[in-house]
C-alpha cells in the first residue's frame, strides 16, 4: 500500500475562524468548569482554582479590547514567550479575538533566536511571562525597529502587567470587538511557528484558522470517547509548540478540564491531587515511570519478581492487541492469573501513581518501543502513539481506542492522506497541512504533487497504519556503499533509563559506531547506588565518559540493540557522553536531539572511535 486516506468526521462551514469554538463552546456551558488554575498562594487549603468557561471568555474579551485599543489591527503579529500557564491561553485566544496572528517563541529560546523571529514575523506587540522574558523580547523589538507597541509580563507584580493593557480596552465596544473577532476568515493566517530546527535554519511555518479548525473538530470526533466534558488533563508540553496548542483548543471546544504546569518535572506531584483521565507524554516520560518502578522493586529486593510483572504486562498487552484485531486469543488461564496477582502487586500502584483515573495516555514526539507500549496496555494504561509535524498542525496519522497497534503510529487522521513515495518519504495532504513557510524561498523542495514532504521514512501495513522507519537526512552510508537507517538500533539503545540519546555514526567509515548520550539524572542515581565516580558537567558542554563499570552496564544495551538488526546494521564500538540536555544548542525545546551540533561538538570522541 502506498496511499492511506480517511474521509473527514466534521464539517467546518459553521465556523468562520478559531474563536468560534470558544464562542460556541461558551453559548453551550458556560458555567462547565475549563481550566483549574494553580494559586499562588502555597499554603492554600485549595491548591487549584477553578475557572468556567464563562469566566474565561470574559478574560479572553477583556484583553483583546485592551489590543485593539493599543493600536494591534487585524492581521498584526503578537508574540507569546512564556512557559506553560493558564495566561498563556488568555493571551492565545485574546490575540485570535482581536483579529491578530500570534508568533509563540519558546521560553528558553536565545535572544539571537528571539531577535530573529521578532524580526522575521514582523512582530508589534508581545508578551513575556517573567521580566527576562519581557526584557528579551523589547530588546528584540528595539532591534527590528518599526512601529512597535509595546511589551506587556504575566507577571501580575512586575511593570507593564496584562491588567494594565486589560485597563486600556474599557472603551472599546463590544461591537467594535465582534467586528475585529470576525475578521478573519477561515484561509487567514492564525498562527506562524517557527520550527525548532533539528537541521538548517528555522522556518517560520503559516498555519490558518482552518488548519486548526479541521484539525480540532475531526481529532474531538474521532477520540470522542477520551475528550469530553467528563474528562480532564495536565498539559505540560510547551504551549510554543503547536500539539499542546492543538491540544488545547480541542480540549477547550468539547469541554475538557485543563491543569497547566510549567515545570515538567512537578508533573508526578501533581497526579494525585489532579487525578487526569488523560495525558500527553513524550517516550521518555513513560520510560523513566517504568524505571522508576524497576528501581523500587529492587530496593525491595524483588528485581526477579519486577522482571516477571514486567513480562506479564506486555504479554497481557499483546493478548489485548489480539482482542482489538478481531482475533480470538486462547483462554490462557496462567496468563490471567499472574495478571491478577501482579496487578495487586505492582500495577495499581503504577496507576495510582499516575492519579488513578487515567484511561489513555497519548505519545508523540519521538518512536516509542513497542514493548513499552504493550507494558502499560497491560498495566491498564493504554498508550496511543501519533505522528505529526509543525506542518501538518500536528498530529497527521494516531492510533485509536480500540484499534492500537504498537510499532505503528497509526492511520490518517480524519480529513487527512499519507502517501509513500518511491524513495519511502512520508508525504501529507488534508485538512491540517499547511500551504507554505512564511519565506516563500523554504518551499522550494518541500512539496510534491500537492503533497507536503515530510522528511521521515515509513511504510504503511495492509490496514493503512504508518511504521515509521527514521529520518531521511539521518540516513548513513557506509564506505562500503551500505545504507542504513539507525532509527531501529537507536530507539532499542534509548529504551535504557541510562540512555537520553543514541546516536549512530559511520558516514563514509567501514563500520559503524555510536555516541551514547547519558541522561544526567539518572546516571548520578546509577552513580550512587553503584559505587562508580561520575563528576557531573563543570560547565555547560560535552564530555566523554569513561568508567569502565559504566561502560560494561551499556554494553548490555548495546548488545541487546544489536541483536535486533542485521550485521551490516549492528555497531561495533560506542563511546559514553555526558552532554548539559538543557542546552538549546543541543536539545530543542521539544527534546529532539540536534544530530549535527552533537557530531560536531564531539568530532574528537567520534574520530577516536575509528582509530
Amino acid at each position: 500500500m502506498i496511499e492511506s486516506s480517511t474521509p473527514p468526521l466534521a464539517v467546518l462551514d459553521a465556523y468562520r475562524n478559531i474563536t468560534d469554538l470558544l464562542v460556541a463552546r461558551a453559548q453551550t456551558a458556560p458555567e462547565h468548569v475549563a481550566f483549574e488554575v494553580e494559586r499562588a498562594d502555597a499554603g492554600s487549603t485549595a491548591p487549584w482554582r477553578p475557572v468556567t468557561t464563562r469566566a474565561f471568555s470574559d478574560e479572553v474579551r477583556a484583553l483583546a479590547k485592551g489590543f485593539i485599543a493599543r493600536g494591534v489591527q487585524a492581521g498584526d503579529p503578537i508574540a507569546i514567550m512564556a512557559p506553560t500557564r493558564y495566561e498563556w491561553a488568555v493571551a492565545d485566544l485574546a490575540s485570535w479575538f482581536a483579529g491578530a496572528v500570534v508568533v509563540p517563541i519558546y521560553e528558553t529560546s536565545s535572544p539571537s533566536q528571539v531577535n530573529a523571529i521578532v524580526a522575521d514575523a514582523g512582530v508589534r506587540l508581545a508578551i513575556g511571562g517573567t521580566a527576562s522574558h519581557t526584557a528579551l523580547l523589547q530588546s528584540a523589538l528595539t532591534e527590528a525597529g518599526g512601529d512597535p507597541l509595546g511589551v506587556w509580563t504575566m507577571d501580575a507584580a512586575a511593570s507593564a502587567p496584562l491588567a494594565d493593557l486589560v485597563a486600556l480596552g474599557a472603551d472599546v465596544s463590544d461591537a467594535d470587538l465582534e467586528a475585529r473577532r470576525a475578521s478573519a476568515t477561515q484561509d487567514d493566517p492564525a498562527t506562524i511557528v517557527y520550527t525548532s530546527g533539528t537541521t538548517g535554519e528555522p522556518k517560520g511555518v503559516v498555519l490558518t484558522h482552518r488548519n486548526f479548525l479541521g484539525q480540532v473538530l475531526n481529532i474531538a470526533a474521532a477520540y470522542r470517547e477520551i475528550v469530553n466534558d467528563a474528562g480532564n488533563t495536565v498539559i505540560f508540553l510547551p504551549l510554543a509548540h503547536v500539539l499542546a496548542r492543538g491540544l488545547q483548543l480541542i480540549c477547550l471546544a468539547s469541554g475538557m478540564r485543563i491543569a497547566h504546569l510549567a515545570d515538567p518535572s512537578t508533573v508526578v506531584a501533581t497526579l494525585d491531587t489532579l487525578r487526569p483521565t488523560f495525558l500527553v507524554v513524550v517516550p521518555r516520560v513513560l520510560e523513566k515511570i517504568q524505571a522508576a518502578a524497576a528501581a523500587k522493586a529492587a530496593d525491595k529486593g524483588l528485581a526477579g519478581v519486577w522482571t516477571k510483572a514486567r513480562e506479564t504486562a506486555i504479554a497481557w498487552g499483546r493478548r489485548a492487541e489480539r482482542i482489538d484485531a478481531a482475533a480470538h486469543p486462547a483462554n490462557d488461564l496462567s496468563l490471567r492469573l499472574r495478571h491478577r496477582f501482579f496487578d495487586a502487586l505492582f500495577y495499581r500502584r503504577l496507576r495510582a501513581v499516575m492519579g488513578g483515573r487515567v484511561g489513555y495516555m497519548l505519545s508523540g514526539g519521538a518512536a516509542l518501543d513497542p514493548e513499552l507500549s504493550l507494558f502499560f496496555r497491560g498495566i491498564g494504561v493504554p498508550v496511543i502513539e501519533g505522528y505529526g509535524l509543525t506542518e501538518t498542525t500536528a498530529p497527521l496519522t494516531g492510533n485509536l481506542p480500540g484499534r492500537i497497534a504498537s510499532g505503528s503510529v497509526g492511520s490518517p487522521l480524519p480529513g487527512l492522506t499519507v502517501r509513500i513515495s518511491d524513495e519511502g518519504e512520508v508525504l501529507a495532504r488534508g485538512l491540517g497541512v499547511f500551504g507554505g513557510y512564511r519565506n516563500p524561498a523554504h518551499d522550494k523542495g518541500a512539496f510534491v504533487d500537492g503533497f507536503f514532504r515530510t522528511g521521515d521514512l515509513g511504510r504503511l501495513d495492509d490496514q493503512g497504519r504508518l511504521i515509521l522507519d527514521g529520518r531521511l537526512k539521518d540516513v548513513i552510508v557506509t564506505s562500503n556503499g551500505k545504507t542504513i537507517v539507525p532509527t531501529r538500533w537507536e530507539s532499542a539503545v534509548e529504551a535504557d533509563p541510562l540512555i537520553s540519546h543514541a546516536v549512530m555514526v559511520g558516514e563514509g567509515k567501514p563500520y559503524l559506531s555510536a555516541l551514547l548520550v547519558l541522561d544526567p539524572e539518572q546516571t548520578q542515581e546509577w552513580a550512587r547506588t553503584n559505587g562508580a565516580d561520575i563528576p557531573p558537567l563543570a560547565e555547560p558542554d560535552l564530555r566523554a565518559v569513561t568508567d569502565p563499570t559504566l561502560r560494561m552496564r551499556l554494553q548490555a544495551s548495546v548488545d541487546a540493540a544489536n541483536a535486533l538488526v542485521a550485521r551490516s546494521e549492528q555497531v561495533r564500538r560506542f563511546s559514553v557522553i555526558l552532554a548539559d540536555l538543557e542546552d538549546r544548542g543541543i536539545v530543542t525545546p521539544t527534546m529532539k536531539l540536534r544530530r549535527s551540533v552533537v557530531l560536531d561538538r564531539a568530532s574528537v570522541t567520534v574520530e577516536d572511535l575509528y582509530l
